[in-house]
């Protein structure tokens, strides 16, 4: 079989992608925005909204009104900047960090559960080792 052309390749990737994404998102219970920004605390640590909008590529202002419903929503906190008096920092709370465990939970668990009802071991193999050609691409 030859090999595919790079462009077919990525046109069938992104399009396979695209419905996965829309799949798994039928789990969330949090708006997919909202769970980017837990995430990113989450990882990151605390974060000022000016820093939290960058990430994010997202302008300022659509960040404070993020982080206004998360604080309304009880999902994060704001606390002093140690270094500058002027400034806050945006961290999770318990309850975001209970809330984002959830919804990962959710996700992870529909997929896994679609991976071992759909594919073949031999097709999990190969599910399995494609995922780190994907890291490898995403991280380009």
């Amino acid at each position: 079989m030859p090999t595919p052309e790079p462009a077919a390749v990525a046109t069938e990737l992104r399009n396979a992608m695209g419905k996965l994404t829309r799949r798994v998102k039928h789990e969330d219970r949090i708006p997919l925005g909202q769970v980017s920004v837990l995430g990113t605390l989450d990882r990151d640590g605390a974060m000022t909204t000016s820093d939290l909008a960058a990430d994010q590529r997202v302008r300022p202002q659509s960040m404070a009104r993020a982080v206004g419903l998360l604080m309304d929503q009880g999902l994060v906190v704001r606390r002093a900047h140690p270094t500058d008096g002027r400034k806050s920092l945006v961290e999770l709370s318990p309850a975001g960090r209970t809330a984002l465990e959830a919804e990962r939970g959710r996700r992870a668990g529909w997929l896994a559960q679609a991976i071992e009802l759909e594919l073949s071991e031999e097709e999990r193999e190969v599910l399995a080792r494609s995922t780190v050609l994907l890291e490898r691409l995403a991280a380009r």
